[in-house]
């Protein structure tokens, strides 16, 4: 559906973002979000880094983890990559979340605003620019769709062919991924496109302004399905990497 780099965009984007080799894995991708209780905010991190995440990444299928925390609220974000929704449903998986830890009882027996999302990725469009990871940006910004079946194919081409160009042609806008979204919680959402940035000026630069001024925009934008979710994250510790992944299956 989309190409592998933008054509005609900028190519190197913010100096600070590391190389971490290898970036895309898997062709599913599981975004969970929850809010923990202000209190043991630190004793969530705690234990989300090194018993929640470590567990899954263990698990046949899963090949990455990384996290964010809400730029607007207390929310945190962990979004995984995997081989396929199948992954899901081994064993292992299985055994993980069906013989929790006490701690693992208690950390999410007091979460709020959860949500969990299964989806597909669908094609992705990023910067050609070799070295930089732009898995490793600081921010992610998250958009969700609900479109109606018969509006699919419109809004597809009105994407790939309109809207994401025009956002790659800016230098920090490094990466944008197009998923679709399987199976979810809460139900509404049929799209999801996660867009990675290597600075938060990316939101308020030109080229941005001029993809949503355009007159595929404003087409689209007018029809009453059309109502996105915007959520925008700070990336939050490292990147961690599954067994999948260190065995090769990519």
């Amino acid at each position: 559906m989309l190409s592998s780099s933008a054509p005609g965009a900028a190519g190197a984007t913010s100096a600070d973002i590391p190389m971490h080799g290898s970036t895309l894995q898997g062709s599913t991708l599981l975004f969970s979000e929850m809010t923990p209780q202000p209190a043991w905010e630190a004793g969530f991190n705690d234990w989300y880094d090194d018993e929640h995440i470590p567990l899954r990444m263990a698990c046949p299928g899963f090949m990455s983890a990384q996290r964010y925390r809400a730029t607007a609220s207390a929310s945190y974000l962990a979004v995984y990559e995997m081989g396929g929704a199948g992954d899901l449903k081994t064993p292992a998986y299985a055994k993980v979340k069906g013989q929790p830890s006490e701690r693992t009882r208690q950390m999410l027996g007091g979460v709020a605003g959860f949500t969990r999302y299964i989806c597909d990725q669908v094609g992705e469009l990023r910067q050609p620019a070799p070295d930089v990871d732009p898995l490793a940006a600081p921010l992610l910004f998250a958009v969700f769709f609900a479109v109606p079946h018969d509006r699919r194919a419109a809004f597809d081409d009105w994407y790939d062919r309109d809207h994401l160009p025009q956002l790659l042609a800016c230098p920090h806008w490094l990466m944008a991924r197009r998923l679709e979204v399987v199976d979810g919680d809460p139900g509404q959402w049929t799209h999801l496109t996660l867009h990675y940035l290597g600075d938060r000026a990316a939101l308020e630069s030109p080229e941005r302004a001029r993809a949503r001024a355009s007159a595929g925009r404003l087409a689209i934008a007018a029809e009453p399905w059309f109502r996105p979710e915007y959520l925008t994250f700070s990336r939050h510790g490292e990147r961690q990497r599954g067994v999948a992944a260190d065995d090769g299956l990519r």
